[in-house]
């Protein structure tokens, strides 16, 4: 499988749907009778509700899921082809993405998370490209904006906006506009927000919003022991990859290195967003699933044993199934 998905041919895109369609049928098993979508929250439900709509029945919920998580692997596929984050074209990202965001059975069910991978995607593909611009304020400023954007729909988000300063750390030298653009766009999206709930007298409402921000950080997070028995083959394919990352490093290019730096900062800063969320659930670590995607690729892509790298993943794959149907 590995081989295969290591060729940049079109027919691992109807392979990464069967893959992807084979990796969700365990979740059919499971579905609770009332499994309604939530979009947006919390700003924009204060106006539009939870947008939970009826007529979506639980089976089309797991299928408009599965084909938002192939076009979201093939646009990172695009992003790390594109930038050469990996050394060669191949479909490897998409394969990877697709794997991961099937990891656990919430992560295949519609979330605000899902929609926010797709700005975390964009957002990356703009991220990669500033350190060969010489003129980044307007970019920074949109990067700002979308930042709002995501965290309109899932709160949480709205930590990538130290991932934009973060990028300036890593591919920047210092430069007090560069830095200002992305809060002055960011502070754009909410001050028209702002205006909206001040013409409906809704102010309060509005303050509300920001709660999250006062939230103590939890001393301890209750995942199911099922949960951390899946992990195990990915936490085995990113030792892995450390090794394999620290011998090639330091033959790759500045901005191969700075880029997956600036990947481990998404990662880490996806991961303790979760405490922003007071209902927060398992599905909150979709949002770390494109990093991680790119560090396994990495690995996957130098790996020269062939019978252990198709074990190794077909181990990951063989526990995500036998999860998610035992």
């Amino acid at each position: 499988m590995i081989d295969q998905f290591r060729k940049y041919t079109p027919l691992n895109i109807l392979l990464l749907s069967l893959i992807g369609l084979m990796l969700c049928l365990g979740v059919f098993m499971h579905l609770p009778r009332n499994l309604m979508p939530v979009f947006f929250e919390p700003a924009i439900a204060n106006f539009t509700g939870k947008l939970s709509p009826e007529n979506i029945t639980p089976q089309a919920n797991v299928l408009i899921t599965l084909v938002l998580t192939v076009v979201q692997a093939l646009l990172i596929n695009r992003a790390v082809n594109q930038f050469n984050l990996v050394g060669r074209s191949s479909f490897l990202p998409a394969l990877m993405y697709m794997t991961l965001a099937s990891l656990m059975l919430p992560f295949l069910v519609l979330s605000p998370i899902l929609i926010c991978n797709f700005l975390s995607i964009w957002m990356l593909d703009k991220l990669f490209s500033i350190y060969r611009r010489t003129e980044i304020k307007p970019l920074m400023f949109d990067l700002g904006m979308i930042v709002a954007l995501g965290s309109l729909v899932y709160f949480p988000f709205i930590v990538m906006l130290l991932l934009l300063w973060c990028s300036l750390i890593i591919f920047r030298p210092f430069n007090w506009r560069e830095w200002l653009a992305a809060p002055i766009g960011f502070a754009t999206v909410y001050f028209l927000l702002g205006v909206v709930y001040l013409w409906f007298d809704r102010m309060t409402e509005f303050y509300e919003i920001w709660l999250p921000l006062t939230s103590p950080f939890p001393t301890s997070i209750h995942i199911d022991i099922y949960d951390y028995l899946v992990l195990l083959p990915v936490i085995i394919i990113l030792v892995l990859f450390f090794f394999s990352l620290r011998q090639n490093l330091f033959k790759s290019v500045v901005h191969i290195r700075k880029s997956f730096q600036l990947l481990f900062c998404m990662f880490v800063l996806s991961f303790i967003s979760f405490y922003l969320n007071a209902d927060w659930s398992i599905n909150h670590f979709l949002l770390t699933v494109p990093p991680v995607a790119v560090y396994m690729t990495y690995y996957f892509n130098y790996a020269t044993r062939r019978w252990f790298y198709e074990s190794v993943y077909a181990l990951l794959v063989l526990t995500i199934i036998y999860f998610q149907f035992f």
